[in-house]
């Protein structure tokens, strides 16, 4: 199992990536200050490093730096909510393999470590089928049956998820963080809302209700 060092101070935001990541197959460790992401980094076998650059005692600025000059190489995905140019030009030239700005989509999240990750090189799939549906992520199109469907950005996200987990029951907690991110609201409805939307243009059969669990896509 590939082990993934998370490093962020901000507990909500750190308690939401283990868990996805977790629920991903990965195995993870987070840490809260700079000093410990990097002795965690350097004498421990990681896979790969996501990196808040606003640490506590060492900024991720300087752990990447510190890093790199260590000679340790392991995949570092900056995560930050500063998005000036500067900043990122600065971090990616000290060897950051990536940079993600907060806030942030946990799929997209996902998708770049395993780019990251892979060894065997293959492209991150661009289109996404279940049955008669297809979702072409660069185009942002969506078909159903050849037939061409209008999306809002929500509900292009939610059918994303759910053609990345097909079959699979998704809770709508799981639902909630994926699509709207750390910051939702765990008492809302806006999930069955969305839901109800997605089965108004796809076809009320496309998604099912598994009653006290969640909702699946038809594989």
């Amino acid at each position: 199992m590939s082990r993934i060092l998370i490093a962020e101070d901000e507990e909500r935001l750190s308690a939401f990536l283990e868990k996805g990541l977790r629920a991903a197959g990965f195995a993870t460790t987070v840490v809260a200050d700079g000093p410990s992401a990097v002795a965690l980094a350097r004498d421990e076998d990681f896979d790969l490093l996501v990196l808040d650059l606003g640490l506590p005692r060492l900024d991720g600025l300087e752990v990447l730096r510190t890093l790199r000059a260590q000679g340790r190489r392991l995949p570092i995905l900056v995560l930050s909510a500063r998005d000036d140019t500067d900043v990122k030009v600065a971090g990616l030239e000290l060897g950051a393999d990536d940079y993600v700005t907060k806030p942030f989509r946990f799929e997209e999240l996902l998708a770049r470590i395993r780019v990251r990750m892979r060894s065997g090189g293959t492209p991150e799939a661009t289109v996404l089928r279940a049955g008669d549906l297809v979702l072409d992520l660069r185009s942002r199109r969506a078909e159903v049956g050849g037939r061409s469907v209008e999306l809002s950005a929500r509900e292009f996200v939610m059918l994303e998820v759910f053609l990345r987990h097909p079959g699979q029951v998704l809770s709508r907690e799981q639902l909630l963080s994926r699509v709207w991110g750390y910051q939702h609201d765990p008492g809302s409805n806006v999930v069955d809302v969305y839901v109800g939307y997605l089965r108004r243009k796809l076809g009320k059969e496309r998604i099912s209700t598994v009653r006290g669990m969640g909702y699946a896509l038809a594989g």
